[in-house]
């Protein structure tokens, strides 16, 4: 059945706990006086720029790992410009000298407080390969410079900060901050590190899309308040007192022991629906069956007396009385503001450090309470503070996403760079970005635990107008538009059919194991949109290159063959990651069959357009759940469909990640944990990691003869031979020694994915 298409241009207002303030819009609030000094041609990084500009000082510095770009898809500039809208002065200190503090006294001392960001990847992904190798560029630094930031770059930029101005507020931001807020497992160390917060000694956390927390909290220091002091806002995170409460009346679940994620209640669902599941499993998704309008109250009660409840005087005589049971609006605001005053205590990081299976039961934990529509508080005990996570960010609105990208900004990097190539600029500066979030919930990614499952769109003019001012204002231009996208292609304006059913669902992925029934999958919008860009005078071409969800795709053949008609540049990138159902449902994917049906509409809208155009999958080694055999029989699938990847992508444990939870503990946390729930495949060893790498290119002669000894170990040898049906010859080629063993292969690590050359044959 069709769902109608709703323009998510308002959202209705969610229940918000108290005692946290009601979310305000985002441009709603009085300027600050500072406004009179205007917009700024760049944020100012020096003394000079800030004379140039009248200033005296700065009310916000931002402290960021990355080159400044001033340009929306880049971080500290987004951040900039919203500050600089409410009235506020904002300097930016770009990758400074993190060696000593001289250089975080470059612009003086904020008068509001300095914001730390490592920048738009976390310090460690960006500094190191997935072989834990240093990598020998940075692609957000001038002439792709390493070694230009610290590792845990957070930590040591509130640090230095601290010390160059010892009373300054610090608030901590980023998707590095957002990552790792509570208690976490380090890839690079090998340990459960402590939350972002506690070890930079930042006052304030701001954790996802920041800006609603950010302008909030900066009028309110402005108005006199310490940022340590600012405790009722959404999004944020910060340290208290161990036991420490908002008010008397709140109370703790207790959620610091195995399979006790404290008490999981069904949501009152207004059209009574039925089933739903967090990731797979049924139970506490969407509620299951809706309560029995006549059924009590949590915790037992009746509205009114007991139906058996005795008479006064009557010697303990059992009769009837009448009552009124509670209707169902009255018990879905009884459910909703007994939620609202309750915070969930999760392990603590003493506990999960050492405890790998308690970790994946924090992982569960933390990740269903990550809607906005229902999450409750959560508190994590650190020695003897806790760390206090308010309820995630209520998601922009389209207008106030257009009022964000929409503002002025030069779309070029900082004059002080001149002709410094700065890869990251090259690759983004002609890419328009469509909207936020993902609710693909793929448990290797962390998109959805930093930007959250519900979609936020950009209007079409909005979006149009940037085109415009890329055509007009950014030098270089030829008329190609690199990308319309965001973190996938083809989730514009896709959304939940309902709100009230939105903010009651605790699914982690809205499209596995199957797409769900009440998701809005219309593309309508997004042809639309492509129509309308690609009819702009001076645009003559516009490439899709974000990730494409194509399961949801071959929903809509009209989009397909939009998309393959008019925004194929010959190849089209997409990810199925695999072929097999073991790693696959440890990711949350779909099946290859949906990469099948994608494959077959993908040929025929391109011979109907009379175009030679291939598709490049992306593929993972060394996931969690993906044991030898699975791995072989993806090398098979490449080699009957002509594939030859070039570059290889192996799993690296990023912070927050489920799949992370997977690695460091063994178990599967996408169903309930205990010590004997299911167990999940790990290739944590060197020689495992190579083979499964060697499974991918099983073209390479050099990874022939790691590959003929696993698959006689296997009992696999029927592979070994030199015809079509063999995986690899039994011997090498001539010139090389047929001792040699596999050399190291190139590592794309996992900030994005690498290209995977495919050359049909």
């Amino acid at each position: 059945m069709a769902l109608y298409f709703r323009p998510q241009t308002r959202r209705p207002a969610l229940e918000t706990p108290a005692p946290l303030r009601a979310p305000r819009a985002l441009f709603s609030y009085r300027k600050h006086w500072a406004q009179r000094f205007g917009v700024a041609p760049f944020l100012p990084m020096t003394r000079e720029e800030m004379d140039a500009l009248g200033w005296d000082s700065c009310d916000v510095i931002i402290v960021t790992g990355d080159a400044y770009l001033d340009h929306p898809s880049f971080g500290m500039a987004l951040v900039g410009r919203l500050l600089e809208a409410q009235g506020f002065r904002a300097g930016i200190i770009s990758q400074p000298d993190w060696h000593s503090a001289d250089p975080f006294r470059a612009l003086g001392k904020p008068n509001l407080f300095f914001g730390v960001t490592a920048g738009n990847m976390d310090s460690m992904v960006n500094r190191y390969t997935a072989d834990r190798k240093i990598r020998s560029d940075d692609a957000y630094t001038p002439h792709a410079a390493p070694n230009k930031r610290p590792d845990y770059a957070v930590n040591v930029y509130a640090h230095r900060c601290r010390e160059a101005y010892s009373d300054s507020n610090i608030i901590a931001g980023s998707i590095e901050a957002s990552l790792r807020r509570i208690a976490h497992y380090d890839y690079w160390t090998d340990k459960v590190r402590r939350s972002a917060l506690a070890d930079s000694k930042a006052d304030l956390l701001i954790f996802g899309n920041a800006e609603r927390a950010l302008v909030e909290v900066a009028h309110r220091i402005a108005k006199g308040e310490r940022a340590r002091d600012i405790r009722d806002v959404r999004g944020t995170a910060f340290m208290v007192p161990r036991g420490w409460r908002p008010a008397e009346d709140w109370a703790e679940v207790d959620s610091t022991q195995l399979d006790k994620p404290g008490r999981i209640e069904p949501h009152v669902d207004p059209y009574a629906m039925e089933g739903g599941n967090e990731g797979g499993g049924r139970g506490e998704g969407r509620g299951g069956k809706s309560p029995s309008p006549l059924s009590p109250l949590p915790g037992g009660d009746w509205k009114g007396p007991s139906p058996l409840a005795p008479l006064p005087g009557g010697e303990g005589k059992v009769v009837a009385v009448p009552v009124r049971f509670m209707p169902r609006a009255e018990k879905l605001a009884a459910r909703k503001a007994e939620r609202a005053k309750q915070v969930v205590r999760l392990p603590s990081y003493e506990q999960v450090k050492d405890d790998a299976v308690l970790y994946a039961h924090t992982s569960r934990v933390f990740h269903l309470e990550s809607n906005p529509g229902n999450a409750r508080a959560l508190v994590q005990g650190h020695g003897e503070r806790d760390v206090w996570l308010n309820p995630p960010p209520i998601p922009l609105t389209t207008e106030e996403m257009d009022g964000v990208y929409g503002l002025p900004y030069a779309r070029a990097p900082h004059p002080s760079y001149g002709n410094a190539k700065i890869p990251a600029w090259e690759m983004i500066r002609f890419s328009v970005n469509i909207m936020r979030g993902c609710f693909g919930g793929c448990t290797f990614c962390s998109i959805t635990e930093h930007e959250g499952r519900i979609i936020q769109s950009r209007s079409e003019s909005s979006i149009l107008r940037e085109i415009e001012e890329i055509r007009d204002k950014t030098p270089g231009f030829t008329g190609v538009i690199s990308d319309l996208g965001g973190p996938t292609a083809n989730m514009y304006r896709m959304a939940c059919k309902d709100p009230k059913i939105e903010s009651s669902c605790r699914r982690l992925s809205c499209v596995y194991p199957g797409i769900c029934e009440n998701l809005n999958t219309d593309h309508a919008p997004l042809i639309s949109l492509y129509r309308k860009a690609r009819a702009l005078p001076g645009v003559k071409k516009i490439t899709i290159g974000s990730g494409l969800r194509y399961d949801l795709a071959v929903r809509s053949p009209e989009y397909v063959k939009e998309l393959v008609t008019h925004h194929v540049g010959g190849y089209l990138k997409i990810a199925p990651e695999h072929t097999e159902t073991g790693p696959l449902s440890k990711m949350m994917k779909p099946g290859i069959g949906a990469y099948e049906k994608f494959k077959e509409m993908f040929e025929k809208f391109s011979k109907e357009a009379g175009k030679e155009q291939y598709l490049i999958p992306y593929f993972i080694a060394g996931h969690p759940g993906t044991s030898d055999e699975d791995m072989m029989n993806l090398a098979l699938w490449l080699k009957r469909n002509k594939f030859r990847p070039d570059q290889v992508q192996t799993f690296l444990p990023t912070p927050m990640a489920l799949a992370t939870a997977m690695w460091r503990s063994g178990k599967n946390p996408l169903r309930k944990v205990t010590p004997e729930s299911e167990d999940v495949a790990i290739v944590k060893s060197g020689r495992a990691r190579r083979l499964h790498k060697a499974f991918l290119r099983y073209h390479d002669p050099e990874n022939w003869p790691l590959l003929r000894e696993a698959l006689r170990n296997m009992g696999r040898a029927d592979l070994i031979g030199r015809s079509k049906h063999h995986l690899v010859p039994p011997t090498q080629p001539l010139g090389m020694p047929p001792e040699k063993r596999l050399a190291r292969p190139r590592s794309s690590g996992f900030g994005t994915h690498t290209p995977v050359r495919a050359k049909p044959r």
